[in-house]
């Protein structure tokens, strides 16, 4: 079950709205509905949750790049939407990393022939005096690099100024929602949407 709310400052506080993310497919697409919903430019808080799961915090403020926190880097990649928060730069890799990746991989399965692989032995059979190595057994520990770190990832700090410093964001498990507006005093416009 998700949820996912906007709140945007204005000069006489925040207004809340509940957000339908159906043809949210990037960050940009957020950034954009993000903006549309300020007023005068001013900040615009996306909040998402999974229940019990994960939440995220996207801080947008006028033209300058969106701020993102993820209170659990891993169990949002799981989640459709929590990928659109995962971007490549929030999570260390070069962009664009898996495409190249993905586009080598294809490349060296089409330069394998038929033949070769009727040629090869399977795994665990004795060849000449010698057992065909098992390409199945993984045996190098490093870590994978592209593996998503379980945990909070992002800028804790992306509503210090508003009230909620890192340290209490990094604390907030369920129900984060309501201690945010809480900290932002935009509790009870919160209500209204929820």
């Amino acid at each position: 079950m998700y949820f996912a709310a906007l709140l945007a400052r204005t000069e006489d506080g925040w207004e809340a709205s509940d957000t339908e993310l159906d043809d949210v497919e990037t960050l940009p697409d957020l950034t954009d509905l993000a903006r549309e919903a300020s007023v005068d430019e001013d900040t615009v808080v996306v909040y998402i949750e999974q229940e019990d799961a994960w939440f995220g915090v996207v801080r947008v403020d006028g033209e300058e790049d969106p701020r993102i926190y993820v209170s659990d880097a891993a169990a949002a990649s799981r989640s459709s939407y929590g990928e659109i928060l995962l971007t490549d730069e929030l999570l260390g890799r070069e962009p664009g990393a898996e495409d190249v990746i993905a586009a080598l991989e294809e490349l060296v399965g089409l330069d394998e022939s038929e033949d070769d692989a009727d040629d090869e032995a399977p795994a665990g059979v004795v060849v000449g005096g010698r057992t065909a190595p098992d390409d199945t057994i993984d045996t190098d520990q490093d870590t994978d690099p592209d593996a998503v770190p379980a945990g909070p990832i992002g800028d804790a700090g992306l509503l210090a100024d508003l009230g909620l410093s890192s340290r209490a964001l990094l604390t907030l498990r369920t129900d984060a929602l309501a201690e945010i507006a809480e900290a932002l005093g935009a509790a009870e416009v919160l209500e209204s949407v929820r």
